[in-house]
């Protein structure tokens, strides 16, 4: 870590003979009371110079990325190439997939689907998550459905459902082009207020039903308002809705 306000270095290796900092002492384990022993800025000034385990945490993510996409291109070559409503033009494809909170987080790209992805933590275990089971998880942007899934390549994972079918992209690059505005859009707090606003949404959407509502013996006056799903929410109302949403 190097100060930026005179440069001056605090290496773990050394540690800090002016604060009698032992050496092998992380810089996340220096007393909360910590300065710059040079010129006595605080540890939140310090910057990362070099990262010796960087290196160790791309290679395991790519890893860990490479196994997603195998695992669904195999069910791509596999099952899926027949299967009405797939789009062709597409292939499976994994899009910023980048550690949240140690975890690997992205978008996986498919023929039939795209879908934001949360994998487990190196040393983390999710083969006893029960496929179909629902979570809820927050980001900046808002809160999101998840729903567990384990398969043989890639163990457990979670999955938000963002495009499903894929009829409507035109471009593998098109495609790309929104599953990257996701992982930007995802951590973005400004969001959040359209994100909450489903209640709202909903409740005008059953007043204008009920302006319009046709006469007494027609089945469609039965048919219960549809809110938006956090899908339409996410990707800026440009992912068409999944059946059964």
């Amino acid at each position: 870590m190097e100060c930026k306000i005179c440069w001056t270095v605090y290496d773990p290796a050394l540690g800090d003979e002016f604060r009698q900092i032992l050496p092998g002492t992380p810089f996340a384990a220096l007393p909360g009371d910590w300065t710059c022993p040079t010129c006595d800025a605080p540890a939140a000034q310090f910057m990362v110079r070099d990262d010796p385990g960087a290196a160790d945490r791309a290679a395991w993510l790519a890893g860990r990325v490479a196994a997603l996409e195998a695992e669904f291109r195999e069910i791509w070559h596999g099952k899926m190439r027949d299967v009405p409503l797939v789009n062709g033009s597409l292939h499976v494809e994994a899009v910023g997939f980048a550690l949240y909170r140690g975890r690997p987080l992205g978008v996986l790209v498919a023929p039939w689907f795209m879908n934001l992805f949360l994998l487990p933590a190196e040393g983390e275990d999710w083969s006893d998550l029960t496929p179909g089971a629902k979570e809820v998880l927050d980001f900046p942007s808002g809160s999101y459905e998840f729903i567990h899934n384990v398969r043989p390549m890639v163990g457990g994972y979670k999955a938000c459902s963002l495009f499903s079918p894929m009829t409507d992209f035109a471009s593998q690059l098109q495609a790309v082009d929104v599953a990257r505005a996701v992982t930007v859009e995802l951590f973005k707090a400004e969001n959040r207020e359209e994100t909450d606003r489903a209640a709202d949404i909903r409740s005008t959407r059953e007043a204008e039903l009920a302006a319009a509502e046709p006469a007494c013996g027609d089945a469609a006056a039965d048919e219960a308002p549809v809110a938006p799903t956090r899908r339409a929410v996410i990707s800026g109302g440009l992912a068409p809705e999944a059946p059964g949403e």
